[in-house]
C-alpha cells in the first residue's frame, strides 16, 4: 500500500514538475539588447513623427483618421488611469516642485506644468509646438545630458516602444543624481496578440489559427493562468540576481503600425514589472512601492518607484 501510495506522489510531483518547467520554457523572456537597424529607426520616428502632427480636435481628412484614433484612445487612457494626478503625487511627496525633473516619451507635454523646472524629451520633432517649457528632441536610449543632471525622472508609457529598454534604462540612471528618484511606468507585460487586435476584431477576421488564438485569450489572460505562468520565471531571475547585476530580459514584439487596433498594438517589447525592478535592485537601488517582496509585484497597472543609489562602480 504504501508503495503504491508513493508511486502515485512520485508521479504527482514529476508532472507538476514537468508543468513548471514547461510554463517557465514557455514564459522565460529570451531577448536582449540589440542594436537595431537604421530602417527600423526610421520608422519607428516618421510613425510617432506622423501621429503627433496634428491637434486632436482639428478637422481631419480621412488619411489622419488613425493619428486622431491614436490620440484618443491615449488621452481617454490617461485619464482613466489618473496620470496627472498620480505624477503630481509623486512630485509632490518627493519634493521635486522646484527640482530639475525630466520626462521621457513626453509627447504634447501634458504634465509640463507639473514641476516648475521641467524638461520634456521625445523622439517625435513635430511635438515641439506644445511646449511652453524646455523640450528636448531625443531618443531614450542616448539621453543629450551630462550624468547626474535630474533630481526626478518620469516616464509613462514609454519603454515598451523602445527598441533596447535595457539602454534606455541605463541612460535613466545614469542622468539621475544620487538619491535622485525615477517614477517609472511602461505597459508592463504587453500582450503578444495586441498588434494584431485579437480582443477587438471578430472572429470572421481570421482563419482557424487565427480563431483559435482568439478563442484562448480569455484563458491565457486570465490571473491564474498569468502568475501560474510568470511565477517561475520570476524565481528564477531572483536566483540570477544573487549573482550580480542582471541583464534586463523580456520579449520582442512585432509592432503593428498600419492599424491602432487597441493600446499597444505599436509596442516593440513587453517588459515584466518583475524584471524591471530587478534590474535597479541588482545594482544596489532601492525600490520604494516594491513591499517586502517584489517577487510579488503586479503584473500590469502600476509604476515602479525607484531611488538611485550610486557608488564608485555603478
Amino acid at each position: 500500500m504504501m508503495r503504491r501510495y508513493l508511486i502515485a506522489l512520485a508521479r504527482v510531483v514529476s508532472a507538476t514538475a514537468l508543468l513548471i518547467v514547461i510554463l517557465w520554457a514557455g514564459n522565460f523572456p529570451y531577448n536582449t539588447d540589440t542594436p537595431p537597424t537604421s530602417a527600423e529607426l526610421a520608422a519607428a520616428r516618421k510613425y510617432y513623427t506622423e501621429i503627433y502632427k496634428k491637434p486632436v480636435d482639428d478637422p481631419a481628412p480621412a488619411e489622419t483618421d488613425y493619428d486622431r484614433k491614436y490620440q484618443e484612445t491615449a488621452e481617454q487612457a490617461a485619464n482613466g488611469a489618473k496620470i496627472v494626478e498620480r505624477v503630481s503625487e509623486f512630485v509632490e511627496h518627493f519634493n521635486l516642485a522646484q527640482k530639475l525633473v525630466l520626462e521621457i516619451g513626453s509627447g504634447r507635454g501634458y504634465l509640463q506644468d507639473i514641476a516648475e523646472n521641467y524638461v520634456g524629451l521625445d523622439i517625435s520633432p513635430s511635438v515641439a509646438r506644445f511646449y511652453h517649457k524646455k523640450f528636448v528632441l531625443g531618443a531614450a536610449t542616448a539621453l543629450p545630458f551630462p550624468d547626474d543632471s535630474f533630481d526626478g525622472i518620469w516616464s509613462i508609457w514609454v519603454f515598451e516602444h523602445v527598441p533596447n529598454p535595457e539602454q534606455a534604462f541605463r541612460e535613466m540612471r545614469r542622468v539621475t543624481r544620487n538619491n535622485g528618484v525615477i517614477y517609472l511606468f511602461p505597459a508592463w507585460n504587453v500582450d503578444p496578440w495586441a498588434a494584431q487586435g485579437y480582443r477587438v476584431r471578430p472572429y470572421s477576421d481570421f482563419g482557424f489559427l487565427g480563431k483559435l488564438i482568439k478563442a484562448s485569450i480569455p484563458f491565457r489572460s486570465s490571473s491564474e493562468i498569468r502568475t501560474a505562468s510568470l511565477l517561475p520565471v520570476r524565481l528564477s531571475r531572483a536566483l540570477a540576481a544573487r549573482f550580480g547585476p542582471t541583464t534586463l530580459r523580456y520579449e520582442r514584439l512585432q509592432p503593428n503600425y498600419d492599424q491602432y487596433w487597441v493600446n499597444d498594438s505599436d509596442a516593440v517589447n513587453s517588459i515584466d514589472s518583475y524584471e524591471g525592478a530587478l534590474w535597479f535592485l541588482s545594482r544596489g537601488d532601492e525600490c520604494l512601492n516594491c513591499g517586502d517582496s517584489p517577487i510579488l509585484l503586479p503584473m500590469v497597472g502600476a509604476p515602479l518607484i525607484i531611488r538611485v543609489h550610486k557608488s564608485a562602480t555603478s
